[in-house]
């Protein structure tokens, strides 16, 4: 008896552990992960396009799996990995210093799979090669008891840019204040004009050494796209042209090996990107880094995919039809890269869930409004863009109630927007033809709301170093290997 009363006590001690880890609050989480938000922070790779792009898409990832760890009888779909680059900070181990790359960082890999909020952010700090002696209270059912008392008045913080200590943090350990570094990076960003008589040569003789490869990537891709008869060939990423040849160059070899199999892709639009699959769109989506057998796969799979994806699009319906007409859409500017199989798993959950209510409005009331389905956020939320953001696991009510409260506001979102897009167009043109350029574009970070103000400032100036140049509209300074100019859209006179 005496047995089993100790073995009671020790399993409700060990559950009451288990529970306390998996009610850690988002201001644990904030300030446990603190060391590697400072060193994965897009802010801090401003003159490495590629790596804070990288970074930017991994966070927001990261941050959806951690807010959906503390939404009650959430599981994630699958394991998530994610890739970082790393900047060398204090908190950096000497091991972890030893393999940076010449460019000041190192890459991390790392699969998030656990159930519980603590044991993950333990795998990220360990996977990274960052200290975790500051979690060991944490890491204690009294530690957190105490943190939840100190908390009971303040809500809980988001998982989105965590930056904020007491400058006497930093006075008092020496670390790095990065708000400050940001800061004297602002004040020392040079003038346009400025930056253009310093670079301009340098970006013209990098261009001028690209023109044979721009040359032999638009044959290439024109070659490819009339021979296998696909819409378009995009990439996800932004790739130099060298490596988007070696791509186009691989895919050429790889049709001359399985031509057969290569009749299902008949007027797709293929995608190089990080993942071999269908995204949500049904555009068919060729990694980079994956071996031939598995494009292979995937091409075989390719009539199974097309019968998905039309399951898809009448699981859209339907809920457009439950929701006055609402359409339901899939953004690539507003959402990451979403699996096809993915999307209808979120697609089904959500159209069970209005379902068993009566249509939620009026047919048609809702005509011309558009709507994401977005598995990481908690609340739903009308973007700048006027498409409304809903959770798949929102409360039809609670819906309703938003969509009806927030629908004019909508329309004139975007309404704005399509005016924004037309407005953007024409000043691209202008700026084009004024200042002889041979391309105008800009990042997909940037709004069309931003474009329109940097191209009309920059329409007002007298530039004559762009003749012939590809400008991109970024937010920071640059010149790309290939030769393209990067200028923030909020550039300095």
């Amino acid at each position: 008896m005496l047995s089993l009363a100790l073995r009671f006590c020790s399993e409700s001690a060990f559950s009451y552990q288990i529970c306390q880890m998996r009610t850690l609050s988002a201001t644990d989480a904030v300030n446990a992960l603190r060391p590697f938000y400072f060193a994965v922070h897009p802010d801090f790779f401003g003159q490495h396009p590629r790596e804070r792009e990288v970074n930017e898409n991994s966070l927001k990832r990261l941050n959806g799996y951690l807010e959906g760890l503390q939404r009650p009888g959430y599981r994630p779909l699958k394991p998530t990995h994610l890739t970082f680059y790393m900047r060398e900070t204090d908190s950096c181990t000497n091991l972890s210093r030893q393999c940076l790359n010449l460019s000041g960082f190192r890459t991390v890999s790392f699969t998030l799979q656990s159930k519980d909020l603590l044991s993950t952010i333990v795998n990220i700090l360990k996977s990274c090669r960052l200290s975790t002696e500051h979690m060991q209270d944490l890491q204690t059912a009294e530690g957190l008891q105490q943190r939840r008392q100190q908390q009971q008045q303040t809500s809980a913080a988001p998982f989105c840019r965590p930056l904020h200590w007491n400058k006497t943090f930093y006075a008092f350990t020496g670390h790095k204040d990065p708000e400050e570094e940001l800061e004297v990076a602002r004040q020392i960003e040079p003038i346009l004009g400025l930056w253009l008589d310093k670079n301009i040569a340098t970006a013209t003789k990098k261009l001028n050494d690209s023109v044979p490869l721009r040359d032999e990537l638009d044959c290439l891709k024109s070659t490819l796209c009339q021979q296998l008869e696909l819409l378009d060939v995009r990439w996800h990423r932004s790739w130099g042209v060298s490596h988007r040849c070696s791509q186009l160059h691989s895919l050429s070899r790889f049709a001359q090996q399985n031509s057969h199999a290569l009749q299902n892709m008949k007027g797709c639009t293929l995608i190089f990107t990080d993942h071999t699959g269908m995204n949500a769109a049904g555009q068919v989506m060729l990694g980079t880094v994956d071996v031939h057998y598995q494009w292979t796969k995937l091409l075989e799979r390719l009539p199974s995919y097309y019968n998905l994806h039309s399951q898809v699009s009448l699981l859209e319906e339907r809920i457009s039809y439950l929701l006055g007409d609402v359409q339901l859409i899939y953004d690539e500017d507003l959402q990451s890269i979403l699996m096809l199989e993915d999307y209808y798993t979120m697609l089904k959950g959500f159209h069970q869930r209005v379902s068993v209510h009566r249509p939620l409005f009026h047919p048609r009331s809702l005509k011309g409004l558009q709507m994401i389905l977005d598995n990481d956020c908690s609340a739903p939320k009308l973007l700048e863009s006027g498409q409304f953001s809903i959770p798949t696991k929102c409360d039809p009510i609670v819906l309703q109630w938003f969509i009806v409260t927030h629908a004019e506001k909508a329309r004139k979102n975007l309404k704005r927007k399509e005016e924004l897009k037309v407005e953007e167009e024409k000043l691209i043109r202008d700026c084009t033809v004024k200042f002889g350029l041979y391309k105008l574009y800009k990042e997909s970070g940037v709004s069309s709301e931003q474009m329109v103000k940097c191209c009309q400032r920059l329409f007002e100036e007298h530039v004559t170093e762009l003749q012939g140049t590809h400008l991109c509209v970024s937010h920071f300074y640059s010149v790309l290997q290939d030769g393209d100019l990067c200028i923030p859209w909020d550039w300095k006179k």
